[in-house]
């Protein structure tokens, strides 16, 4: 960690987007088939329900993923999260077309990254965080590592942040 509790609550008051990686961040990074060579990934449901409550809060949020799975596609629907970014090699690239779409600046971005292919996201936004988990260098590129693994409540331990530091600031009511 680069900076202090205070700084990451900082940070975190100005977000309007959350931004996800999904292998290692929403998923414990595994990959598993079936027979037939059908790919299966566990999401933690701890996790989507945190992204549901700040979605509610008004807090936007964004899948960018460069995994071709239809699963991903499936749990975005689920989940209602309208920004599900499939198959992306160039993830910088398409969060900035959604700032722009969204009128919103990438210092209002939080990510969660948690793999090379990461960093240049990490690197670009004003929150950038990762899973206890990650790779060293996504480690170094962060503000705050998350206490819990990727697919294991990390997501929902960044939520329940966002949400208190709207609570604690009167931007929603205490829950």
């Amino acid at each position: 960690m680069k900076d202090t509790k205070t700084e990451l609550r900082s940070r975190l008051s100005q977000i309007k987007l959350l931004a996800l990686d999904v292998d290692g961040v929403l998923t414990d990074g595994g990959l598993y088939y079936s027979d037939s060579g059908e790919e299966f990934k566990k999401f933690n449901v701890k996790d989507g329900q945190g992204l549901k409550l700040i979605m509610q809060a008004g807090i936007e949020v964004a899948i960018i993923t460069a995994s071709t799975s239809t699963s991903v596609t499936h749990r975005a629907q689920k989940l209602g999260i309208s920004h599900a970014f499939i198959g992306v090699e160039n993830k910088l690239s398409v969060l900035e077309n959604l700032c722009h779409k969204l009128n919103i600046k990438l210092e209002q971005v939080a990510y969660i990254g948690d793999d090379i292919n990461d960093i240049p996201v990490l690197e670009a936004v004003g929150c950038p965080l990762t899973v206890a988990d990650a790779m060293a260098g996504n480690k170094s590129s962060v503000i705050y590592v998350t206490e819990l693994a990727g697919g294991q409540g990390a997501v929902r331990e960044i939520c329940n942040f966002l949400l208190k530091i709207n609570q604690d600031n009167g931007l929603l009511p205490k829950m």
